[in-house]
């Protein structure tokens, strides 16, 4: 059966507008009042099919060509040509996001299609931002009178509070108060400091109720004259939620609970300082079957501190646990933390999400998090990665600079966009003590990489170890993965410039096989690493110049791997590799430990220059399930590891239990191992650091040891994803040159505004405002219409350099919502910067973005239609059709009664 609208397109004729056909008894016909819109014609056989768009697209064809489109209606308005362009372009994009979600498609087709459609998308974006609409716009983006950043930082912010300390009511006494309770406060002025000691020994027979000892301690400060007062903060209890199978049940409300609330002073800055301290350990885990992060903080034997006790209302609890602090809900894998020199832990973790405040990127992105020592968020850095990161590993000098690598999938800034916008690239960044970034070097191969390992070495030299696929600059490839060792020293490569990481050698190493650096270390003028390499377990140890640059001094075989290793460290005179393995007789001398079955936990002391001495000693770890070696560290001859056990037998969905243990490195005596649950019976606990001196009586009452109410950054490039070099661009709404709009490394929100003002010529206000509705209250950058002004169009930067994403905003039309008789009307296609075809959940977003494209695009076509008077023919110059036309229509009326007779 032949298709009417084929019939129908062979005239010029759309079945998307008012018929054509018929007459009147005037001799007027209904006329044509719009060009056939692409999308009214896909069913005619010379529609292009999805595969020769794919073809066409690989070879290089323009995504929007608007010198192709061909308009079946003389002296149709210019718009429609352009509007055209816009959906055929998107159709192309379209059929490459079809292509990428075809099963069996090679990894060199996928990145291939993946590369053109990203770069068709660009191609989009750029013509948007140039084309001259006439009676009707296009943006990129959505359209709005007033927008706000996702972004908000806290008001300078007067008051602190704690985690719940008590459970039950204010005047009820507070296990958290029992015992030896002592500490101090320091109220810091302009004119001075004033320490004020708390001990509540001093409150006698009075009850230690929350009411009467913060009576107490405001009594002490208020003699000594500091302006900043303790309160309680009531946190009602509330109905919880759970599922069980498909239905849904309310749990009653929980007990009412209780924090302790510091209001500051005027002017004053507080902090708090433990009389009796015990170390630390810090241990990162997730938690249940989904994996929520966790920082949990346990309190190491020995010291002055009083012991810690239970949490409040938790029921996994173990002994020596000082405190739990749960992730944020967007973090997706923690492998990595470090206690930085004043205390605080700064912990590694992957974001699938940012914060409703701090947005993020791309699809997910690596985020430096720093918790104070009760476990209170400080700050959190994001990398600021456009596609996809993860964050590997983690070092701390003694100046507080943090060291952070892994890999980027995508660009990243300053760091360049890797060869294959699907292949992931290794990158080293270091940060002040603050979180401001000081440089960022990415060195990748053609082939997939990644960094797993960052140390500090003297002089500021940062070593980055890691596995490659193919050959890095200046290497050879040995065959499958690849283990490779990099030297960074700070430099600065101009006169007035920033020092910057440049790199001074590169290493690759290993075998045919597939090798990977798992640990690494630097004592001295030597560097060790540890790893798998073709299913050994290998260390190596490299000798540094005087310039850093590493030479492969001597190798040890440990044997058979069949597992991982954990972490390499010096101790007196002695390399402890850590890890563990299958392999019931590692070859490491003397045991001290037998292997007890499965996979079990084990600890190696061999000699600095790696050769085998009756001095080695191995001790294995564990029970007779499997037991694995997530994270070490070792203080004072005592070897601190954390990971999961297993019962025998168990298979993945069985529970798995977190330890932590200390063996004495010397004998092999396991000293401790205290295990513990987690919800769903699922316990996965990722890395492990110490903080010598940081447990303490604080930890009952939620208080950090050290300064508080510190107000956040005010930066952007430390408080939001956004890097130096970020930008967006503001363009007329009636066409014209777009001005771009920078970031810079001392730009705030304030100096956001005015940017912005100026940029967009005054079209556009911009100002910070303050929402007093949150708690804390918060503020946010505001952008709306100047007044009596036609407003203007906000742009994304280049992929890898957009800082709207980073601050949470869309690129659209800002202006008025109901435009006059006189001023075209706004339609955004939605259409995100971060639509790629990396991978299925990606390639489905796509497929959603771009429809949603071209559902704007036809809105956009049908407003242009007119709706009242009548149509002048264009060829004719009257109300009549042409002679041609009646005679076509004819023609098409005799083939209609042909078909249905």
């Amino acid at each position: 059966m032949i298709n009417n609208s084929y019939l129908l397109g062979l005239y010029g004729i759309t079945t998307d507008t008012t018929s054509l056909i018929g007459s009147t008894t005037s001799g007027s016909t209904t006329r044509k009042t719009q060009p056939t819109a692409p999308w009214a014609s896909t069913e005619i056989a010379s529609a292009p099919k999805a595969s020769d768009l794919v073809r066409a697209a690989l070879a290089g064809r323009r995504i929007v060509n608007e010198g192709a489109v061909q308009l079946d209606l003389s002296g149709a308005s210019s718009d429609y040509r352009k509007m055209f362009a816009v959906y055929e372009g998107l159709t192309s994009l379209s059929a490459l996001a079809d292509r990428a979600g075809v099963k069996g498609l090679t990894s060199a087709e996928a990145a291939q299609v993946s590369k053109r459609f990203s770069e068709g998308l660009a191609e989009i974006s750029a013509y948007l931002k140039t084309a001259d609409f006439e009676d009707v716009r296009l943006v990129q983006g959505v359209s709005q009178t007033t927008v706000k950043t996702g972004y908000a930082q806290e008001r300078a912010p007067t008051t602190f509070t704690t985690q719940p300390v008590h459970t039950g009511l204010a005047t009820t006494p507070v296990a958290a108060f029992d015992g030896d309770v002592k500490f101090s406060m320091t109220a810091k002025t302009a004119t001075g400091t004033q320490t004020v000691a708390m001990d509540l020994s001093e409150m006698g027979a009075t009850e230690r109720s929350m009411v009467n000892v913060v009576n107490y301690m405001n009594g002490k400060l208020e003699a000594a004259g500091v302006a900043t007062r303790v309160g309680t903060q009531y946190i009602p209890g509330e109905p919880k939620t759970i599922k069980s199978g498909e239905k849904t049940i309310t749990l009653p409300a929980g007990p009412d609970q209780w924090a302790l609330k510091i209001t500051g002073g005027s002017g004053e800055t507080v902090s708090f300082a433990a009389t009796d301290t015990s170390d630390a350990v810090y241990v990162t885990q997730g938690a249940g079957k989904a994996g929520a992060g966790q920082l949990l903080k346990f309190q190491a034997e020995g010291g002055a501190a009083p012991a810690a006790q239970q949490g409040v209302d938790d029921p996994f609890w173990v002994e020596g646990r000082a405190g739990l602090t749960n992730l944020p809900d967007g973090v997706e894998t923690v492998r990595a933390s470090a206690v930085a020199p004043d205390g605080s832990v700064w912990v590694v973790a992957d974001l699938k999400s940012g914060d409703a405040n701090q947005p993020i990127k791309g699809a997910r992105d690596v985020a430096l998090m720093k918790y104070d020592s009760a476990g209170n968020l400080v700050q959190t850095k994001l990398l600021g990665a456009a596609s996809t990161a993860n964050g590997f590993s983690i070092a701390i000098d003694d100046d507080g600079r943090v060291a952070l690598a892994g890999s980027v999938t995508g660009a990243l800034e300053p760091g360049k966009s890797g060869d294959s916008a699907t292949t992931a690239d290794s990158f080293v960044t270091l940060f002040d003590s603050t979180g401001k970034e000081l440089w960022t070097q990415r060195r990748g191969a053609k082939a997939a990489d990644e960094a797993t390992e960052v140390s500090f070495g003297a002089d500021g030299v940062v070593y980055v170890a890691g596995r490659s696929k193919s050959a890095l600059p200046g290497t050879a490839a040995l065959g499958g993965w690849d283990s490779y060792l990099q030297t960074f020293e700070e430099k600065q490569l101009t006169v007035t410039g920033p020092e910057t990481g440049v790199n001074v050698s590169t290493l690759q190493f290993g075998t045919a096989g597939d090798d990977s650096v798992q640990a690494m270390t630097v004592s001295g003028s030597d560097l060790y690493t540890a790893g798998v390499e073709n299913g050994q377990m290998i260390v190596r140890r490299f000798t540094l110049d005087a310039s850093g640059v590493p030479t492969l001094a001597s190798t040890r075989d440990l044997g058979f791997a069949s597992g991982e290793v954990a972490g390499i460290s010096v101790e007196n005179g002695k390399i402890v590799v850590t890890g563990h393995t299958d392999n019931t007789a590692l070859d490491i001398g003397t045991v001290t430990n037998a292997h007890a079955g499965g996979k079990d936990v084990f600890v190696a002391s061999l000699s600095a220059d790696l050769q085998a001495s009756g001095a080695d000693r191995l001790t294995y770890f564990g029970g007779a399930g499997d037991d694995t070696a997530a994270d070490v560290e070792i203080k004072d001859g005592k070897v601190w590891i954390t990971g999961t056990s297993r019962a025998a037998g168990a298979v993945k969905e069985d529970p798995t239990q977190g330890y932590l243990a200390r063996i004495d490195l010397a004998t092999g005596a396991v000293e401790k191992n205290q295990t513990w649950r987690a919800a769903d019976d699922q316990a996965k606990p990722t890395s492990l650091s110490i903080a010598s001196g940081g447990a303490s009586v604080l930890d009952r009452l939620g208080l950090p040891q050290g300064e508080i109410m510190q107000a956040d950054s005010k930066l952007l490039t430390i408080s939001t994803a956004a890097r130096v070099g970020d930008q967006f661009s503001i363009s007329p709404v009636g066409g014209g040159r777009a001005v771009t709009v920078t970031i810079d490394a001392k730009d705030t929100l304030e100096t956001l505004a005015k940017k912005i003002v100026t940029a967009s010529g005054r079209q556009l206000d911009a100002k910070v405002v303050t929402d007093l509705k949150t708690v804390p209250v918060t503020q946010r950058l505001q952008i709306s219409t100047a007044a009596n002004r036609e407003g203007a169009i906000i742009s994304s930067g280049a992929v890898g350099k957009d800082a709207l994403g980073a601050l949470g905003l869309s690129p659209g039309f800002i202006g008025p919502t109901t435009a006059d008789k006189d001023a075209p009307k706004t339609f955004g296609l939605n259409l995100s910067n971060k639509l790629n075809l990396n991978d299925p959940a990606g390639i489905k977003a796509a497929i959603e973005g771009i429809a949603g494209a071209f559902t704007a695009i036809r809105s956009a076509y049908k407003s242009l239609a007119p709706t009242t008077g009548t149509i002048t023919n264009t060829q004719t110059g009257n109300g009549s059709s042409t002679a041609y036309q009646q005679t076509q229509l004819a023609n098409f009326q005799a083939a209609l009664t042909r078909l249905t007779a």
